[in-house]
């Protein structure tokens, strides 16, 4: 989706829209002091939107979350990060809803407006003793300045916080956007495992809400890729808290800027948590055009962004085209190979099936050690076009993920 209203990048992150506040700090679930838990919180209720898991196993805060939606309002987030309290059966339940209990009467608003979140390990219990005496500090520490404690907090193999801002014109208003995100391994689509919060001062409806994000969320979080898992606990919550009038009703003008507005702040998220995937050195953007329908497109673009050999040729800036050209058969779409043109940036290395030599894989080496790639593939089978980001794969990938646990 192409933005219909001028976009302005602003400062504050998640607290950058006016009512909201955000705290983290250190519960001692991480080991070193290092910062495990935060709170989100509006000063009014919101209508909430919100995208989960496509994993089987979903954890305790998902069920619980998904009970909340259903009443369609919000008000607050408690997350910890560093355990994932995922596959605990039902004192995983009984942990999940303790967090929601604990933060609401602080709060003092409805349990049923506030939100659970948890990464970290799988199959271990939380460590409730230290949760639950940290939720009244966080409430003491609730700041219009604390997104990037709480984008911090919320972290697990990530190696910087991620934050975002945005404001533009929705009809009258001036509407703002803002976000935290983390992620950085077990990344691809229909939720990651990635965690990512947002905020907006739109007046709209839950329908139109949800809706949004969808959208949003199928042009951003849904193109991202780093090595093909989905984990149990990933998800996208938006909280929109109405304190910018002229209600959103329809799918009409208003509404196409707000989804554009909504997507741009995803898309940036998104882009983030490429640029920090587990040791990655390299941003790879697949590009494929003249696909004979967006599915297709997007088919062939994932073939080549999950592809192993293709991930590594890029780490070792390697111009390997012929692992490029057996992931597009690999992608299961009818492609002729001589309606295949392949370009590395701006060089173009195939044209109509026929390798064009030595000469322009030598400049395609030198392209390769730019720590941002973009391949294009261009097809002749019709005319829509599919974006997806991916990273390579490196031996740190490897060492981070052998070392999680201990």
């Amino acid at each position: 989706m192409k933005p219909t209203i001028k976009i302005k990048t602003i400062q504050g992150g998640i607290t950058a829209v006016d009512g909201f506040m955000a705290a983290g700090l250190a519960a001692g679930i991480k080991k070193n002091n290092v910062p495990d838990m935060a709170l989100i919180y509006s000063d009014r209720p919101c209508s909430v939107a919100a995208l989960f898991t496509k994993n089987k196993f979903p954890a305790p805060p998902l069920v619980l979350n998904k009970k909340h939606l259903k009443k369609g309002f919000g008000q607050a987030i408690i997350i910890n990060s560093g355990n994932a309290n995922a596959f605990t059966g039902k004192q995983g339940k009984k942990d999940a809803k303790a967090m929601a209990l604990e933060t609401a009467q602080h709060l003092n608003v409805s349990l049923e407006t506030v939100y659970v979140a948890s990464t970290g390990v799988i199959s271990q219990l939380l460590p409730m003793e230290k949760i639950q005496p940290a939720i009244p500090k966080l409430y003491a520490m609730l700041s219009k300045k604390g997104s990037h404690a709480a984008a911090e907090a919320i972290m697990t193999t990530d190696t910087w916080a991620k934050e975002c801002a945005f404001e533009g014109s929705v009809g009258k208003n001036v509407v703002r956007i803002g976000g935290i995100t983390k992620g950085s391994g077990m990344i691809h689509p229909n939720m990651a495992t990635m965690l990512a919060f947002l905020s907006t001062d739109v007046l709209i409806t839950q329908t139109l809400l949800q809706s949004a994000l969808r959208e949003a969320v199928d042009l951003s979080f849904h193109r991202i890729t780093i090595d093909r898992d989905t984990s149990t606990n990933d998800m996208v919550l938006l909280f929109a808290n109405g304190k910018q009038g002229n209600i959103i009703n329809k799918k009409g003008t208003r509404y196409k800027q707000f989804t554009s507005l909504l997507t741009t702040a995803c898309t940036t998220l998104a882009k983030m948590l490429i640029q920090d995937a587990e040791g990655a050195t390299k941003f790879v953007t697949i590009e494929v055009e003249g696909a004979k329908n967006e599915k297709a497109a997007s088919k062939i673009a994932f073939a080549i962004a999950n592809s192993l050999l293709v991930k590594t040729a890029f780490f070792g800036e390697d111009a390997n085209w012929g692992r490029i050209i057996a992931a597009i058969g690999n992608s299961k779409i009818k492609v002729r190979p001589e309606e295949i043109s392949l370009f590395f940036g701006p060089i173009q290395l195939v044209k109509n099936g026929i390798y064009l030599g030595l000469q322009a894989e030598e400049k395609i080496t030198t392209y390769l050690k730019s720590k941002e790639i973009i391949l294009k593939l261009k097809l002749q089978s019709g005319k829509d076009k599919a974006c997806v980001w991916t990273s390579d794969l490196s031996l740190d990938y490897v060492k981070i993920n052998a070392l999680y646990r201990t």
